[in-house]
């Protein structure tokens, strides 16, 4: 047999073992590197551990190799003998370590998806979670602008209710379920008279007049839940009525059970008494008319009966009974004749003489004729003149009718009062530009029943033979023919307090002042 060189084969050999060497650590920095760059993949740290025992595994078998060679070539064989069971079963078990790790790289692979997997859903989940926070933390952003925009609307709300409250010119108040008032509005308690210093523990049941109407109110608001428009006397703190327009509603829990109510009264006596005095006025504007027709009537009967009847006392003595019964019939005659003159001035049926004057010099005029009187039964008079008051357009003898009728009422109000006063005042009313005379007495005054009707026709308190019951009428007429208007008040309230009397108010418009010419 021929031999062949074995150098070749040696080299290659050794060669072929520092290969193995380099490359497998070369494997190895790749493998680190990857692992370092994402620690948490499982492929690339199974691939630096498999590179590990590949590069041990490189290392130990080219050693070998060399090893081998080089004892090999010095003569060394009994110790490469000696030394190569334990190189090969070193090998030997390192290529079983890569096997192995090989044989379980699916299986790591397959729990490394599932890891992944688990990871993923994890990872999803967080993602989910951050998602749903992000959405968390807006929500709040947004909470936190709408509660804010919230809060800013029930402020503004709530202002506008406490404005709406404080400021409202009617009665708004709230009652609890035993009716007693928690909370009303200065309004309401200046109409009850009260003042919001005082805190006046109130309640709904002493605030009504009548008990049938405030049966009918909690009636309503107990089986209905409300109440509308409903008109009521309510009692003022200081007894006297008012009349109010009444609408509330029920306050109910959850059981159906009455907690409470909530309300507004609107002051209607001011209405009540304009409804009253326009009654009047179309009363006494239909009375007129009937009365103007019957006094033409009369008239001329009453005017021949009186011819006739002063004819015949021409023919009988005074002393004689025919002469005192004439006397009689030309008397109750001319008694008839001044009902009826008095008739056609409440009907107004009689011509004015309208003029410029002053109301100081018209009441003057009146106290010169009755100021004697008043003082034979130790009554006196007060004056109380304003200064330079503009004029007015009247009838200077009507307009002392008017005042002759206001002082001879309050003469006959007070002549069993020794020492009474008689307050005559006159101001003006810029805002109303009206001018106003008030006549005001410390008599009896005028009971609630009588108010009402004392402007009526024929109306009078006066026995029978002192009244024929139409001075008030047709003063009354006379100031409305002015264009002007009659208050009377009784009791009279002086500095907020009520005093015993009456009084009168005589308001008319003032006379336009004629403008200044202006010259160009």
């Amino acid at each position: 047999m021929t031999s062949l060189p074995v150098l070749p084969a040696i080299i290659l050999d050794m060669v072929g073992a520092f290969t193995i060497i380099v490359l497998a650590f070369v494997s190895l920095r790749y493998a680190y590197l990857l692992s370092r760059r994402e620690p948490e993949n499982f492929l690339w740290g199974f691939l630096f551990y498999f590179c590990i025992t590949l590069a041990v595994f490189a290392v130990s078998r080219a050693i070998g190799h060399l090893l081998k060679q080089i004892l090999l070539m010095t003569g060394n064989k009994e110790q490469w003998s000696s030394l190569a069971p334990f190189s090969g079963g070193f090998n030997t078990l390192l290529m079983i370590s890569l096997a192995a790790v090989t044989t379980y790289y699916h299986k790591g692979i397959e729990g490394y998806r599932a890891i992944q997997k688990k990871a993923s859903s994890v990872r999803d989940a967080n993602e989910q979670l951050e998602v749903a926070a992000e959405k968390l933390r807006k929500l709040n952003l947004n909470l936190e602008e709408m509660v804010e925009e919230r809060t800013l609307e029930l402020s503004i709300s709530e202002k506008k209710f406490r404005n709406f409250f404080t400021n409202s010119k009617d009665m708004v108040y709230f009652c609890d379920s035993a009716n007693k008032l928690v909370k009303m509005n200065p309004s309401g308690l200046e109409m009850l008279g009260y003042s919001v210093e005082d805190k006046p523990q109130l309640n709904m049941l002493e605030m009504f007049r009548n008990v049938e109407d405030m049966d009918h109110y909690f009636e309503k608001i107990i089986s209905v839940g409300f109440v509308e428009d409903l008109e009521v006397e309510f009692v003022k703190a200081d007894g006297t009525a008012m009349y109010v327009l009444l609408s509330a509603t029920g306050i109910f829990d959850e059981d159906r059970e009455f907690i409470g109510c909530e309300g507004i009264a609107k002051d209607l006596t001011r209405v009540r008494t304009m409804m009253e005095q326009l009654a009047s006025s179309e009363k006494m504007a239909s009375v007129g008319q009937m009365a103007a027709g019957v006094a033409h009537e009369i008239n001329t009967p009453l005017g021949v009966i009186l011819g006739y009847a002063q004819l015949m006392m021409d023919d009988f003595s005074p002393d004689s009974e025919e002469g005192q019964s004439l006397e009689v019939i030309e008397c109750q005659t001319k008694a008839c004749r001044k009902i009826v003159a008095d008739l056609l001035k409440f009907s107004r049926q009689s011509e004015s003489a309208r003029e410029n004057l002053l109301i100081n010099e018209v009441l003057e005029d009146v106290l010169a004729v009755t100021e004697h009187s008043l003082n034979m039964d130790h009554i006196f008079v007060e004056r109380d003149f304003e200064e330079n008051l503009p004029e007015i357009v009247g009838d200077t003898a009507k307009l002392r009718q008017v005042f002759v009728n206001f002082i001879n009422n309050a003469h006959h109000a007070m002549e069993k009062q020794a020492g009474s006063k008689l307050f005559i005042s006159t101001h003006y009313e810029k805002e109303t530009n009206r001018v106003v005379a008030t006549v005001r007495d410390t008599g009896h005054g005028i009971p609630d029943d009588v108010r009402s009707k004392i402007f009526d026709p024929f109306f009078t308190t006066k026995p029978v033979g002192k009244g024929t019951g139409l001075g008030l009428s047709v003063s009354y007429g006379i100031i409305q023919e002015h264009e002007g208007v009659i208050e009377v008040e009784s009791p009279v309230k002086i500095a907020g307090k009520e005093e015993k009397g009456t009084a009168f108010h005589v308001k008319l418009p003032a006379a336009l002042r004629e403008p200044v010419s202006v010259i160009n």
